[in-house]
């Protein structure tokens, strides 16, 4: 058979559920990818500004990575977590060294953000024998019972799902489109304070956990003011919770400047979690926690494709390459740049509402009118059909649809980084004469 993309196409509604989400009107069938630059099935290139929903961290099949897989490959492919191995233990002290908790912390490595938020959570209810947890709307934890429970989303919600008992919904830090029509800074930070009305009025006074993404990521890059956790945190201890930061999307400098998200914020997590570019496309996830949190987990646990010698090989390589190529400096830098032209967009098409984020993880986000700041997710599938068109790939996100979200990998450098503004800048201007 000769694969060509419609082959692919046509494969894909034959054999694969037919709610596997993909991008655009025809879905885009890539081959291979090197560096900031994947190519599709036909040949023809294009500058990734999404990077497999933030995962390839360090680029496409970078070097250093792709070698220490093959290498691992070759040595021990799987054992599961009954046994500890070199790389498992070798991964596991260098992600400790990195904690952004004080306390002496301990790890535990699975396969995704999903099993890494579940496996948070677990704990969290052991360790402090309580039920009840607190999530945020516009969140997105994974794809498991549990996380489908915790969705602020409603388009990732299954109409027959049985949820998980106890979860309360606390009002999200979307200061654009602020739940109590405030603006900031002088909304004093009321979706924070409410928190202690939600758990004094919804639960039993007391929960297990407030799990929240330092910025909401599939929410499209929702990005909570600076003393946002700040008040929200000493709200869910005092009601004898611990605080779950979900860094899946936010962890390993994609913030800018600093290891992990929740750093940028001025607050220590008790757990925390993540996935996606710790292995730089490898699957993975980690939860981490401090030890005497660790140490109350005493159901048995163990994941068979957990800690899988590959991906462990995979992420010690990232994160080196991370640190030797000076990335977590890179992603501070170049998403200056890339904030500074989206703003200038802004500027130049009355169409886009809001620019967020942080570091190499920005969002715009596109409506109708910015008075009324009414969505256009009509516009929004316009505009990724048009940079497409030329080249360039970005993602989208958000309950409405309508936030373009950014993420190159931090390997990006300032050439690209204007190439890919120029190019969404002339998609603007197509998608807004139609």
């Amino acid at each position: 058979m000769e694969w060509n993309a419609e082959t692919v196409r046509r494969k894909q509604k034959e054999l694969l559920f037919p709610n596997v989400g993909t991008y655009y009107e025809q879905a885009l069938a890539l081959e291979s990818g090197k560096g900031m630059f994947v190519k599709d099935v036909e040949g023809r290139e294009y500058l990734d500004f999404f990077g497999g929903i933030l995962t390839v961290s360090v680029g496409h099949c970078h070097p250093a990575v792709t070698e220490a897989a093959v290498a691992q490959q070759r040595k021990l492919v799987h054992v599961s977590t009954l046994y500890p191995t070199l790389p498992q233990l070798e991964l596991a002290e260098k992600v400790v060294e990195l904690r952004p908790m004080k306390e002496r912390a301990k790890v535990f490595f699975t396969n995704s953000g999903t099993e890494a938020n579940e496996t948070a959570v677990a704990l969290a209810k052991e360790a402090t024998g309580r039920q009840e947890l607190v999530v945020l709307r516009h969140n997105y934890a994974g794809r498991g019972t549990l996380a489908l429970s915790t969705m602020g989303n409603k388009h990732y919600r299954p109409r027959t799902q049985s949820e998980v008992p106890g979860i309360r919904f606390a009002h999200a830090p979307y200061c654009y489109r602020c739940d109590f029509g405030l603006k900031y800074p002088d909304c004093g930070m009321a979706c924070a304070k409410d928190l202690k009305s939600l758990i004094e009025t919804t639960t039993d006074g007391e929960i297990a956990a407030f799990m929240a993404e330092p910025i909401l990521g599939v929410g499209g890059f929702i990005t909570p003011p600076k003393e946002y956790f700040e008040v929200a945190v000493p709200i869910a201890r005092n009601a004898g919770g611990l605080f779950i930061a979900d860094e899946v999307q936010t962890a390993w400098g994609r913030t800018g400047g600093k290891w992990w998200g929740v750093q940028q914020y001025g607050v220590e997590p008790d757990v925390l979690t993540s996935a996606k570019g710790m292995a730089n496309g490898q699957p993975i996830g980690l939860t981490m926690a401090k030890a005497p949190v660790a140490d109350k987990g005493t159901f048995a646990n163990i994941s068979t494709f957990g800690a899988s010698p590959i991906s462990m090989a995979a992420a010690i390589a990232t994160l080196k390459v991370i640190e030797e190529e000076k990335l977590l400096f890179n992603s501070q830098m170049m998403g200056k740049a890339l904030r500074d032209g989206l703003e200038s967009l802004q500027e130049r098409f009355q169409g886009i509402g809001d620019v967020r984020g942080m570091g190499l993880m920005q969002a715009i986000e596109l409506v109708k009118d910015r008075g009324t700041k009414e969505p256009d997710p009509q516009w929004t599938n316009r505009l990724m059909e048009a940079t497409r068109k030329r080249g360039l790939l970005i993602g989208k996100g958000g309950l409405y649809g309508n936030s373009l979200r950014i993420a190159p990998a931090m390997v990006v450098s300032k050439g690209q980084i204007d190439d890919a503004l120029r190019l969404l800048g002339e998609a603007l201007g197509e998608a807004l004469k139609q």
